[in-house]
């Protein structure tokens, strides 16, 4: 079993990852629920081998959900970190929009909240009180 730390500079936050701990589908099954528990923490991961050969990986859900949504920022927003240092000199400058502005323009309409009136029904029957059948 290899394991080993490495850092991660990702839009200007460091994360400790470590690095792969490889082992045999083998020796997995064996461990799978110890395997399993030690995966629940951040940057832990574990590549399962076949005949010395990578074969699968294993990590939390909640890694890989991560991982999948980070994927999609990026895709797209292939210039992420380009764009929030744009934003941040624009905002500085007083350059900027509202959410609304900016939502408009990517042609979402927002609802006119003042046509729907919502209210709370705030009587409650009281405790023991007999209810018409």
């Amino acid at each position: 079993m290899s394991d080993v730390r490495y850092y991660v500079h990702v839009t200007n936050k460091l994360y400790i990852m470590r690095t792969k701990t490889t082992i045999s589908i083998s020796e997995a099954r064996k461990k799978i629920f110890d395997i399993a528990e030690e995966v629940q923490r951040p940057g832990v991961y574990y590549t399962f081998t076949e005949k010395g050969r990578p074969k699968a990986v294993f990590m939390s859900h909640e890694e890989f959900e991560s991982w999948v949504e980070t994927l999609e920022v990026m895709k797209d927003f292939p210039d992420l970190e380009a764009d929030i240092k744009k934003a941040e000199a624009e905002f500085k400058k007083g350059e900027y929009v509202t959410l609304d502005e900016l939502l408009f323009k990517q042609g979402y309409v927002l609802a006119d909240k003042n046509k729907k009136k919502y209210a709370v029904l705030c009587r409650h029957p009281k405790k023991g009180a007999k209810r018409n059948k």
